[in-house]
């Protein structure tokens, strides 16, 4: 269907609101200071966001908390919270055209995967939610018959949801969902690239029915309203996706502030390791380059580290550059595109910064590496060859289309080579042995591991990272654990 619509003649006609959302009600900053939104395809600005800083932040903190303290949300029967939250999912659903349209407009991924992924997705992930509200038991532990010890998960109370601009809208399902379905106040702070899908859930989320205060949307900078956010002694918890430099001012935030609960998704170096058995080398290969060229390799679980057994090495990295080279990469509203345009100018250039440093310390550029002409933010799908793990392009989150292949003797120097990172996000394996795939499957240090494919999962499986990608996990009935406190009552029944 979407290969019939003139995405351009919607986007002409399309109206987008760039205001904060607090309790109930669109508004501007309190300064009345905004930033535009840019278009990365074509570097036209879009409209203006408000530009939300400290005093914003107290209102919504204190807006939230009176909603909190209500009940209205929290203490609302479990069932009636469920249709609700269900509700909400079925509006976004209802507007999958006009949201993919913003998230392309906004951040450059073409629309077919807005249409095809980000939003079935997101609202696949608020609807499982909403469906496990009435049905997550709370416990009671095995006591002596003169007492009741009743284990119950409350809500935290004001939580803030710290998103990337990368995947702006799914990111903020995985918080929303869960943040909500536990009963808490929610402040939604989309990164300041990509706040426009952000902006009109908001107005989705009232329709749907979710009292006013419960819901909040704050764009602006995150030196100030993400950093506000983080200091403010009634914001309980924050939920941050993104890079790992910001993900420790966070924990820092909590340390200087009342010590608020932190749970963070941050950067990756994902390894995707080939063995000379893998079922499919073709499949494998062919899996490879979409694990680092799909969404502009924008992607915290990238397969940024192609890692091969060095015997067939010749011939995967011939199928992977086979399939870079054919990507379509161009305007992201033509439903044809298969690569868009990095998100900004200043990503744009931090990619084009890594590729020279490849070239300078003696990879070699096999595939694509320039910047495609044009207004737009556009990187060709760039492979390098012969990478040493100690080379910066190994080592370091490039966060755009840059694939470096790196080759291992055997399946124990591919894991050596794995985990030589500092990060723990995701990894693959590919082998037709299954006692290889479960010894990689233990030795690899991250918390997703996938065997014969790569990036898979479902809402029900857990995501979430090692070392310095971070700790707690999205997706699955473990994200409520950080939305909630565990509360032991020890009831005594006397003889």
């Amino acid at each position: 269907m979407s290969a019939s619509i003139d995405w351009h003649a919607r986007a002409a006609a399309l109206s987008i609101n760039g205001q904060a959302f607090i309790g109930g009600h669109y508004l501007p900053s309190l300064s009345g200071s905004t930033f535009a939104c840019v278009n990365p395809a074509t570097g036209k600005v879009l409209t203006q966001v408000a530009a939300c800083e400290a005093e914003d932040v107290d209102r919504a903190v204190a807006v939230a908390r009176k909603a909190f303290e209500s009940g209205v949300w929290s203490r609302m029967a479990p069932r009636e919270r469920k249709t609700r939250l269900a509700a909400f999912a079925d509006l976004i659903s209802a507007h999958t055209e006009e949201l993919a349209l913003l998230e392309t407009l906004d951040m450059g991924k073409p629309i077919r995967d807005s249409l095809a992924v980000d939003l079935p997705l997101s609202a696949q992930c608020i609807r499982w939610y909403a469906e496990a509200i009435d049905k997550v038991y709370d416990e009671i532990a095995p006591t002596p018959p003169t007492a009741i010890s009743l284990i119950r998960r409350e809500p935290l109370g004001v939580v803030a949801a710290v998103v990337p601009w990368n995947f702006p809208l799914l990111m903020a399902a995985w918080k929303i969902g869960p943040i909500l379905a536990a009963g808490n106040s929610l402040i939604l702070k989309p990164a300041e690239q990509s706040s426009l899908t952000a902006i009109k859930l908001a107005e989705l989320a009232t329709q749907a029915g979710i009292p006013d205060g419960v819901f909040n949307v704050l764009p602006g900078y995150g030196e100030k309203a993400g950093r506000a956010l983080g200091l403010h002694m009634d914001v309980d918890a924050v939920a941050f996706t993104g890079s790992t430099e910001v993900g420790k001012y966070f924990l820092q935030y909590s340390g200087q502030s009342n010590m608020k609960r932190i749970g963070l998704e941050c950067g990756g170096k994902s390894p995707n390791i080939i063995l000379a058995d893998a079922p499919d080398l073709d499949a494998a290969a062919t899996a490879a380059a979409w694990g680092i060229f799909y969404n502009q390799g924008e992607v915290c679980n990238a397969g940024s580290r192609l890692i091969i057994e060095q015997s067939v090495k010749d011939q995967v990295v011939e199928k992977v550059m086979a399939v870079g080279a054919a990507i379509k990469v161009g305007d992201p509203l033509d439903a044809t595109t298969e690569m868009g345009a990095m998100v900004d100018a200043g990503q744009t250039e931090r990619v084009m910064a890594y590729i020279e440093k490849g070239r300078a310390e003696g990879a070699r550029l096999r595939l694509g590496g320039k910047r495609i002409a044009g207004e737009g933010c556009f990187i060709e799908a760039t492979l390098f060859d012969d990478v040493t793990s100690g080379m910066t392009i190994a080592q370091e989150e490039i966060f755009g289309p840059v694939l470096a292949t790196i080759a291992a003797k055997d399946l124990d120097e591919a894991v050596a080579i794995a985990n030589d990172t500092i990060y723990g996000l995701a990894a693959a394996v590919w082998t037709r042995d299954i006692n290889k795939a479960f010894k990689a499957s233990s030795a690899l240090r991250a918390g997703v591991v996938w065997v014969n494919c790569f990036d898979h999962g479902d809402i029900s499986s857990p995501f979430g990272g090692f070392k310095q990608s971070g700790f707690g996990r999205d997706k699955s009935l473990h994200a409520l654990e950080k939305y909630t406190e565990l509360k032991a009552t020890w009831i005594h029944l006397g003889n």
